[in-house]
C-alpha cells in the first residue's frame, strides 16, 4: 500500500517543523513537499531536525501544490486564505491549522467536494475540553474563557476560543482580530499573551454557591501532533470544508 503524499506549507514556522518531523516519522504518510518563503531550498528533513530527505522547500504554495496528495497549512491569517483556494483548485485535500478563520467562512467555502479542514485546536484534550464545556453550559449559563498563548501568537483571540465561544451558542459574526478581551454574544473572552507559555484555555462556569471550570494545557507542539496526523489521514474523505477536529474523532 502506498503512503499518503503530504505536503506542508508554513513549513519553517515552529508548527511547520513539528509537522515536518511528524509526517516524516509516521509509518503511513511521506513528505514530498513543503514550502516556506524565508526557508526556500533548504532541505526540509534537516530544517527539523532529521536527516536530509531530499525535499527542497519552495517558496510558496502555488510552486508546490501539485507535488503532495494532500496538504496541511501554518502560515498567517493573511496568507492562508489564498493558500486554500490554490489547494482547492489543485485538487488537493488541505488541513488548515492557521488561525483567523471563523466557522462562517468556512461553511462559506465552494471547494467543489475537496475536503478542507480547518482546526483550531489540534490537540485532543483541547477537543474534549470543548465537548465538555458544551455539556456543562446547559447547567451552568454564566460563562467566560481565559486563552493564554506564548508571545509571539500573532491573534487574539485565539482561534480555540473563539470556537469554545460558537459551541456553547455564540456567533462568530463582527469578530475582529485583536483585542484582549472581547465579549461574544456575552460571553467573555480574556487574552492572555506572556513568554513560557504555549497554549492555555480555560472556561470557568458560575453557578449559585459553586464554580466549575475546565483546564487544558499544551506544554510542547507535540501534543498538537496526533491530532494532524489524524487530519491529513481523513481530510480527504471529506466532501468539502468542515470546521473543527471533533468531525473525524466521531464526537
Amino acid at each position: 500500500m502506498s503512503k499518503l503524499r503530504v505536503g506542508v506549507s508554513g513549513a519553517g514556522g515552529r508548527m511547520g517543523r513539528e509537522v515536518l518531523k511528524a509526517v516524516s516519522l509516521d509509518q503511513d504518510l511521506t513528505l514530498t513537499a513543503a514550502c516556506d518563503p524565508a526557508f526556500a531550498m533548504e532541505d526540509a528533513g534537516k530544517l527539523c531536525g532529521l536527516e536530509p530527505n531530499g525535499v527542497l522547500i519552495d517558496a510558496s504554495l502555488k510552486d508546490a501544490v501539485l507535488k503532495a496528495d494532500v496538504w496541511v497549512d501554518f502560515t498567517r491569517p493573511d496568507i492562508v486564505k489564498g493558500n486554500i483556494t490554490l489547494a482547492v483548485e489543485a485538487g488537493k485535500p488541505i488541513v488548515v491549522g492557521t488561525s483567523g478563520l471563523s466557522e462562517s467562512y468556512v461553511t462559506s467555502l465552494m471547494t467543489n467536494n475537496v475536503g478542507v479542514l480547518v482546526v483550531p485546536n489540534f490537540a485532543i484534550g483541547a477537543v474534549l475540553m470543548m465537548q465538555f464545556a458544551k455539556t456543562a453550559h446547559k447547567f451552568f449559563p454564566n460563562v467566560e474563557i481565559i486563552e493564554l498563548h506564548h508571545d509571539k501568537k500573532v491573534d487574539s483571540p485565539s482561534g480555540t476560543a473563539v470556537k469554545t465561544a460558537e459551541i456553547l451558542g455564540a456567533k462568530d459574526d463582527g469578530i475582529e482580530e485583536g483585542p484582549r478581551g472581547l465579549n461574544l454574544d456575552g460571553i467573555h473572552i480574556h487574552s492572555v499573551r506572556l513568554p513560557g507559555l504555549i497554549a492555555h484555555q480555560e472556561v470557568i462556569f458560575g453557578g449559585l454557591g459553586q464554580i466549575l471550570t475546565l483546564r487544558h494545557d499544551s506544554m510542547d507542539r507535540s501534543s498538537f501532533m496526533p491530532g494532524v496526523l489524524l487530519a491529513l489521514k481523513e481530510v480527504s474523505k471529506l466532501n468539502g470544508p468542515v470546521y473543527g477536529l471533533e468531525h473525524v474523532l466521531g464526537l
